[in-house]
């Protein structure tokens, strides 16, 4: 399986079949992953982390403090899609996988306006 990243009417194919979406939350500036499968059924949200908690992040009862990190395993349906925005007041959104991490700008060769972003699995 491979991941789609598209943007601006640009589309980028890259070859994972898991990947962590990593990025800053806009106000209370914390770290925040996600670690995701793209499956045939769509994109499976694996396991979650934060480092901290706060404006609307606070880490679910089930969650356990591991490293530093608050972290669970989300139960939810695959995704078809990942629709990101951008609200340029935390920095952007970085994709790991195969050991080494990217901004979304780096992906699809331009600068991220306020146009979303959204990744798939490719068909």
């Amino acid at each position: 399986m491979s991941l789609c990243v598209a943007s601006a009417g640009v589309v980028k194919t890259l070859a994972l079949a898991a990947f962590t979406l990593a990025w800053t939350h806009s106000i209370e500036k914390v770290e925040w992953q996600e670690d995701w499968r793209v499956t045939p059924q769509g994109l499976e949200l694996v396991q979650a982390r934060v480092k901290g908690s706060g404006a609307g992040m606070e880490p679910p009862p089930e969650a356990r403090l591991r490293g530093g990190w608050f972290e669970w395993s989300p139960h939810r349906a695959p995704q078809r899609e990942l629709i990101l925005g951008n609200s340029g007041m935390a920095g952007e959104w970085r994709l790991c996988g195969d050991g080494a991490c990217r901004t979304l700008s780096e992906i699809v060769g331009h600068q991220l306006g306020a146009e979303p972003t959204t990744l798939s699995a490719c068909e």
